[in-house]
């Protein structure tokens, strides 16, 4: 029997002593409960990703003297630690330590260079995949991407003779990422007859969390234990490594072989690990916990993503305006459930068009959260911008730069706020107006964090309702108004944009699956909305590269995941209904004034 301990704990960037400690305390804990082998996250020594930090020199040389103190604490068992090994060259790598003594490394073989990723360039690829035989069981060590595809390392560790495969990760979440990995690491553990253990770091990083999850899965594919989501935990599993070997046949592994070998991927011969095997110890804890709702996983999310983010980079309190909208009120409910009331404080900041019913549901809500309420009236300051630029503007009807003006008016005494008090002011802007330009340069988009700027508008709206089921705490009035701005009388979303029901499917195909507008069109969209949402998309690529940071929770969010020039003249526009090419007035229109809503 191997008893396997995956520590999904949640480290910090750059925080070498700290995530060294980290480590030290969950080796005592496995210690205890008398585990043979503890696997911790990919490249837990340095925290993921660690970026540009691996182009210091003395970062790296760091990393590797924070990685030699760990050694003393891995008496007694044996632990799989991820580090950045090299000088010139650098690895994505995994040390094995067993009773104290370092005694095999493994270089991660597949670099992904996609989406959030850019491991191309940093580290050199890995060319060996040895197996190590611990307790006469072989194991064999990869690292993330390594297992994502057929072939390859865990391949060829199997056709080494390895009968348990260890991965360690820093796959970061998108909603519903779970069964992607659990189907994925089901076909690895069946294709190679081999029990698959993956642990995955948890917690926030800018912009990124990582959900845990971790998950051993026997040689059949059945999960075997489960660790929870966005938390830290060590799932504790025992593998009976006679019944793999009674399923595995020879002929099983005749085409991973061929496959192994095509790919230059060669088993090194196995490396015999010396390892205490404990008198006696405890039963294993049962550790299968079930995954989260869909709702209720993203809410959890951007709770962690917020508290990382806040902690780690050494905020206390945050501070929200809040105006009355279903936006503002989420991310001041998430607010004060990821950090307590006591740390957020709500500005309510009325303009002449600010109804009494935003007033009236403000109250309400911060009643409800029972956080801080300031109510500072911009009134005489808009009158005072309108008066000195009277004479420049005479003539000339008002439009959206009075209304932004007002929206400008907020984000300074907002960031008033946050000098004065040290507070991390939220920015509340969701996915939905990030992507079609509606949102005010230095206004509401002004903060140091965007919270819900991954999450489309009516899923904003889902997360409200499953926030008030655990207890009321969004009015219904918010969820019942219509969406509006109120920067002028009678103002409403649906004025600029198309109905939330219908923009968000076509922001998804357009911006989540790079879908072509003629396609989406023949999905059923009708042909000038498609039109109009593309355009305002392409044309707010300046807007949205000067948006703070936020939890990332689509499979594709604007920053990292989306790269696109601002400069760039190509329209991805569909053909007009009546010809073949598109006519100059099917295009979508220029860009508007830099300080558009």
């Amino acid at each position: 029997m191997l008893r396997l301990g995956l520590a999904q704990i949640d480290l910090t960037v750059g925080d070498l002593d700290g995530n060294v400690g980290r480590m030290a305390d969950m080796l005592d804990r496995a210690r205890a409960l008398g585990v043979d082998l503890v696997a911790f996250p990919e490249l837990a020594i340095t925290g993921y990703p660690p970026e540009d930090l691996l182009l210091k020199p003395d970062f790296v040389r760091s990393n590797l003297t924070a990685l030699d103190r760990l050694a003393a604490a891995t008496r007694g068992l044996t632990a799989v630690i991820g580090f950045v090994d090299g000088t010139d060259r650098l690895y994505n790598a995994a040390a094995l330590f067993a009773d104290g003594r370092r005694v095999g490394t493994y270089h991660k073989h597949r670099l992904p260079n996609y989406g959030v990723f850019d491991e191309k360039r940093y580290f050199h690829p890995g060319d060996d995949c040895p197996v190590f035989v611990l307790n006469g069981v072989p194991v064999g060590i990869t690292i993330c991407e390594d297992i994502w595809f057929p072939g390859g390392p865990p391949q060829a560790a199997a056709r080494g003779g390895a009968l348990v495969l260890i991965n360690i990760n820093a796959s970061p979440y998108h909603a519903g990422k779970w069964r992607e990995r659990e189907q994925m690491l089901r076909t690895r553990a069946q294709d190679y007859t081999a029990a698959v253990a993956y642990v995955n770091l948890v917690g926030g990083q800018d912009e990124l969390v990582f959900d845990g999850t971790s998950v051993v899965l026997d040689h059949g594919g059945a999960v075997l234990a489960r660790g929870a989501q966005f938390e830290e935990a060590l799932v504790v599993c025992d593998i009976a490594p006679e019944a793999i070997r009674r399923a595995r046949q020879p002929q099983s592994l005749r085409a991973a072989d061929q496959t192994a070998l095509s790919r230059g991927v060669i088993p090194t011969p196995s490396v015999i690990v010396p390892s205490p095997m404990p008198a006696s110890r405890p039963s294993a804890p049962a550790h299968l916990v079930q995954p989260l709702g869909p709702t209720e996983e993203v809410y959890r999310a951007l709770e962690l993503g917020l508290r990382d983010y806040v902690g780690k980079n050494g905020f206390r309190d945050v501070v929200v305006g809040l105006s009355g909208g279903i936006d503002s009120a989420l991310v001041a409910a998430i607010a004060a459930d990821a950090l307590g009331p006591a740390r957020v404080h709500i500005a309510f900041l009325p303009s002449p068009y600010t109804s009494e019913e935003s007033r009236t549901l403000a109250d309400e809500l911060v009643a409800r959260l029972s956080v801080h309420l300031l109510d500072i009236s911009i009134g005489s300051i808009f009158r005072s911008y309108l008066d000195a630029l009277a004479s420049t503007f005479a003539g000339r009807p008002a439009d959206v730069a009075e209304e932004n003006i007002q929206a400008r008016i907020r984000g300074t005494l907002l960031m008033a706020l946050s000098n004065k008090f040290g507070w991390l002011l939220l920015a509340t802007g969701n996915k939905s107006e990030y992507a079609c330009g509606y949102a005010t340069l230095y206004g509401d988009m002004a903060g140091g964090f965007a919270l819900i700027k991954d999450v489309p508008k009516t899923l904003v709206y889902d997360l409200a309702r499953w926030r008030n089921g655990r207890g009321q705490v969004i009015p219904q009035g918010i969820l019942d108004r219509a969406p509006t701005a109120e920067l002028r009388a009678g103002q409403k979303d649906t004025d600029s944009l198309p109905p939330y029901d219908i923009l968000d499917p076509i922001l998804r195909l357009y911006v989540e699956e790079d879908t072509p507008p003629e396609e989406i069109v023949a999905r059923g969209f009708d042909r000038e909305t498609v039109a109009r949402v593309v355009g305002m998309v392409d044309r707010n690529e300046y807007k949205r590269r000067q948006a703070p940071p936020g939890v990332k929770i689509t499979p594709k969010a604007f920053g990292k995941d989306r790269r696109l020039p601002i400069t760039n003249r190509y329209q991805s526009a569909p053909q007009p209904a009546e010809a073949k090419a598109p006519a100059a007035a099917d295009l979508p229109s220029a860009p508007p004034a830099r300080g558009g809503a």
